[in-house]
């Protein structure tokens, strides 16, 4: 299950705060904010998807991540590779250095970090 582009946006803002009440939230948004009753429904469906859980105190919440950034973006990932590339990490790597505008600099840094992947596939073998 994924996030909507707005529950992602308060995702990543949760992420970096490691946990916030909704104030916290709100300061962190770039002008104009969203009304505070977007963010707390936004939250409300993020809890509901068990990304997000809270701790109560009082009448205030304090909101935290059940999901790593980390996890998520992998989970994205894979799933982008499937529905796009055939399940091909192959064909995703063809078009991410076909498509990008990379550097001679850059595609050689992507080689070395490949080179480096083998070298650890082969020794744990």
């Amino acid at each position: 299950m994924y996030l909507t582009n707005a529950e992602e946006l308060v995702m990543m803002l949760l992420w970096k705060l490691e946990k916030a009440f909704i104030r916290d939230l709100m300061n962190e948004f770039p002008d104009p904010q969203p009304a505070q009753t977007t963010i707390i429904t936004l939250l409300k469906r993020m809890i509901d998807k068990g990304f997000v859980s809270y701790k109560q105190y009082g009448n205030s919440r304090e909101y935290f991540p059940l999901v790593s950034k980390s996890d998520y973006f992998s989970d994205r990932f894979s799933g982008l590779v499937k529905d796009f590339f055939n399940n091909s990490n192959a064909q995703f790597a063809s078009f991410f250095a076909n498509v990008t505008d990379m550097t001679k600099e850059e595609l050689e840094e992507l080689r070395d970090i490949v080179d480096n992947k083998i070298a650890n596939k082969k020794t744990q073998k």
